[in-house]
């Protein structure tokens, strides 16, 4: 493998964009990364475009395609990738992937959604569905459930407080107000998520991720050739991908697929957790930040909650964690979070993130699941780039 930077960046504000098509938010984020990184569309030799089921509300699966011809880029391979919530990851590794081992030199990465448009009972089903009709157990069962049910196990066997959770999304929120690019601005207190609306115990409405519509979209380039486009190139020093193991006799607290995950990562790249400067994670639901932190590393099992109630997953703290504002702040848009997620990051480590940016940041981690069957995510990517 070859080393591989990122030269170019292109994001927008998550939102509501009932107003546009699907494919004018995929233009957009295109041509912003293509310019940030000092070229032309010609100069693209392949793309990836993550988009979930565009299909189930009507919206194309050609998406890529229908995208890039706009902007003048034609006859190159585009492959449309979908991998439930870690779609966007899975464009970004697939594009890396063809620069790493030579296949090519540039590569682009977009992901796009647009999920207001579609009924709150399409996207169910296309989230739950009848894949396991069979199990009793997951009958029903949707995302806040699941949580609602790993956050019950997480408080009953580390001690785990209702106001630790919530803390997750007080910072949050408050990282979101600072982040042009975030659809929830407004900073919220810990007495005002616990007050608001149940979704299901003890996941209050502040602690579940809206959805949204938008767009995100990467250049990547050989790392011998970087400079020759930005003068801050960001290397990504691992990316890794797993699926899940589903246990049964496992306590669910814990996501083996983020342990493997970032076991592969941090070894691919050479590092440890204690040489993460921040990250970006998959704040779905409050805790799953909390989870993920040990996780990935940043603390031992059972102490997640006492690291964000110390201050430690805060800009000044030990490993600032969703500086951007995470799901919580920015929506969760399916084919375009994990590459929001990157963007935020490169932002960082360029020091770009004006009131959000994190001191001295040479080193981060990106983490993103993608589905859940029974106790376990389906995928999980984790990159880790460097400055």
């Amino acid at each position: 493998m070859r080393a591989v930077a990122i030269a170019g960046i292109g994001g927008m504000r998550f939102g509501k964009y009932v107003d546009r098509s699907l494919r004018a938010l995929g233009e957009e984020v295109c041509i912003k990364a293509i310019r940030d990184a000092g070229m032309t569309p010609r100069d693209i030799q392949v793309a990836y475009v993550g988009n979930l089921a565009q299909w189930e509300w009507g919206q194309g699966l050609l998406i890529g395609h229908y995208v890039l011809r706009e902007i003048g880029l034609t006859k190159i391979p585009i492959t449309r990738v979908e991998n439930g919530c870690a779609t966007g990851s899975n464009a970004f590794h697939e594009a890396w992937y063809r620069v790493a081992t030579g296949a090519c030199d540039i590569a682009l990465a977009f992901g796009v959604e647009q999920m207001t448009v579609a009924s709150s009972e399409k996207i169910l089903n296309v989230f739950t569905g009848r894949q396991h009709a069979e199990r009793g157990g997951d009958m029903g069962n949707s995302a806040p459930g699941l949580f609602g049910l790993l956050a019950r196990r997480h408080m009953e066997e580390f001690g785990t407080t209702r106001e630790q959770m919530a803390m997750v999304a007080v910072k949050n929120r408050q990282y979101g107000s600072l982040n042009p690019e975030a659809q929830l601005t407004q900073a919220v207190t810990v007495e005002e998520v616990l007050k608001d609306r149940m979704i299901c115990d003890p996941l209050t409405l502040p602690q579940c991720c809206p959805r949204g519509d938008g767009a995100a979209a990467v250049v990547l380039v050989a790392g011998k050739m970087a400079r020759k486009y930005t003068p801050i190139p960001i290397s990504v020093a691992a990316s890794v991908q797993v699926s899940g193991t589903y246990p049964d006799d496992r306590s669910y607290t814990f996501f083996d697929t983020d342990v493997r995950a970032a076991e592969a990562a941090y070894k691919m790249a050479g590092l440890g957790p204690e040489d993460i400067d921040l990250a970006e994670v998959h704040d779905c639901f409050s805790v799953a930040e909390i989870v993920h932190y040990e996780d990935l590393g940043f603390c031992r099992k059972g102490e997640g909650g006492r690291f964000i109630e110390e201050g430690h997953s805060g800009i000044g703290g030990k490993t600032p964690v969703n500086t951007s504002g995470g799901l919580l702040s920015k929506g969760h848009v399916i084919g375009a979070t994990g590459i929001s997620q990157i963007i935020e990051l490169v932002r960082q480590l360029r020091g770009q993130a004006g009131r959000r940016q994190v001191e001295n940041a040479r080193v981060a981690l990106q983490h993103n699941g993608g589905g859940f069957i029974h106790t376990d995510t389906a995928s999980c990517f984790i990159h880790i780039l460097r400055k």
